[in-house]
């Protein structure tokens, strides 16, 4: 038999809130985190809004704010989320092993030092256009910091998180496209089933709101860029006049822990990690598949490897991106996989309210997963206004609303044709 796998502690940091309560009542009321970009000057590019963090600072939340002076925004919200699960769920207070206590994320890069790189580029920049090379590295070697360099790349808010907390075991940061935090939980589970770790923390963290980000989606043509003037109404999941998502930012994290390790300790049971699939499209670089197979194929997965057939879900939280293509194939693969149940079984779109917070969205979707269970409500597709025939799921329009879930699926759909699901249920013992 595998080891089961319990959760026994979340955090997280999103434009909804600062922790878990809060986010979780602007998601039941339907509000949404979008606004005006501010983080940089957006006011030239074809989108100008996004789903920042806002009201909150790491050196408010620690006793040695220098520690974390040089460090990117995606290892800061990482400490902020991470401290939080690590405290829920009393590990701290315990005897645990350290060379059994690991770390496996979801992280994107950290900050970009866009000014630098620009200054580098325009002062190596010859008469004729062509780049004087040697002037380049000059004038990089005397304006950047290594230090911050450093801190951009992905795998440093887990070499953090390992320090802060004495982790030992298995270290690992995985970066697959949106489904970059779902995929580090869904490892974290397999570390623990197969025995090689008894904790894990596992979640994810990103930030894109950045010009290089924000120019390569527009490039893409993948963010909203109509409603500039309404920011609160540009992430519309499913809805027919969807133009595109809308970049968020964040971190989540969950506290895994193997079943008898938790009870051993007393520790707070918040639900079980049940199913984990992961497949890949083989097909592009963005667009999914049009037929959804990869989509189709880890949701069954995931299903299998929970030993639950799709008449046992009660919810999906779907990736549902607000884009034209991945929301129309999401709700072909949904079809396929829940039969002639498919349009009875809730599904919705957080990202409405939240943005997509990227490399940090399943494991913040996971969570949402988890409030639906303890609390029995639902959370709403915010701006779903003009029904779309191809999108013609229950997608909870709207408005919140109250139903027993003891089974709950999340989707996450990455550039590349990554595709994770999970499966989250209640602990009933």
């Amino acid at each position: 038999m595998k080891r089961r796998v319990v959760i026994t502690g979340i955090g997280c940091i999103n434009p909804m809130g600062n922790d878990v309560e809060t986010m979780w009542q602007g998601l039941r009321e339907g509000r949404s985190g979008v606004g005006l970009t501010t983080i940089f000057d957006a006011s030239r590019f074809p989108t100008r809004i996004s789903a920042e963090i806002r009201n909150w600072r790491l050196e408010d939340q620690v006793d040695d704010p220098e520690r974390w002076r040089f460090c990117g925004r995606h290892t800061r919200f990482a400490v902020g989320a991470a401290l939080q699960a690590f405290n829920a769920s009393g590990v701290g207070d315990s005897i645990v092993d350290p060379t059994r206590f690991g770390i496996y994320l979801g992280s994107g890069e950290g900050n970009q030092d866009f000014l630098s790189f620009t200054h580098m580029m325009t002062s190596a920049l010859a008469a004729d256009g062509s780049l004087d090379l040697s002037e380049f590295t000059r004038v990089g070697l005397e304006t950047l910091n290594p230090i911050l360099e450093l801190e951009q790349e992905p795998n440093m808010p887990a070499s953090h998180l390992a320090g802060l907390f004495d982790a030992q075991g298995p270290n690992v940061n995985c970066l697959t496209a949106c489904a970059a935090s779902s995929q580090a939980i869904g490892e974290a589970t397999e570390i623990i089933r197969r025995g090689d770790a008894d904790v894990m923390l596992s979640g994810g963290t990103h930030s894109m709101i950045h010009p290089f980000g924000v120019t390569g989606f527009n490039l893409l043509t993948a963010l909203s860029s109509g409603r500039n003037d309404e920011p609160t109404r540009a992430s519309r999941p499913f809805d027919r006049l969807r133009d595109g998502f809308v970049l968020g930012e964040g971190s989540s994290m969950l506290v895994l822990e193997e079943l008898e390790h938790a009870r051993r300790r007393g520790a707070p049971i918040l639900g079980e990690i049940l199913g984990y699939g992961s497949t890949a499209d083989a097909y592009r670089i963005t667009d999914i598949h049009p037929e959804g197979r990869g989509a189709i194929g880890c949701m069954r997965m995931a299903l299998a490897d929970a030993g639950l057939s799709a008449d046992d879900i009660d919810y999906v939280n779907a990736h549902g991106t607000s884009t034209q293509v991945n929301d129309k194939v999401e709700t072909r693969a949904c079809k396929e996989v829940f039969g002639a149940r498919a349009k009875q079984v809730p599904v919705s779109s957080t990202k409405s309210m939240m943005g997509h917070l990227i490399a940090a969205a399943g494991a913040t979707e996971l969570i949402v997963c988890l409030q639906a269970i303890r609390d029995g409500v639902l959370p709403p597709t915010i701006n779903y206004e003009n029904p779309d025939p191809e999108c013609d799921l229950d997608v909870i329009p709207n408005v919140a609303r109250e139903g027993s879930v003891r089974y709950a699926l999340n989707n996450s759909f990455g550039f590349g044709g990554q595709n994770i699901t999970l499966i989250v249920g209640r602990f009933d013992g």
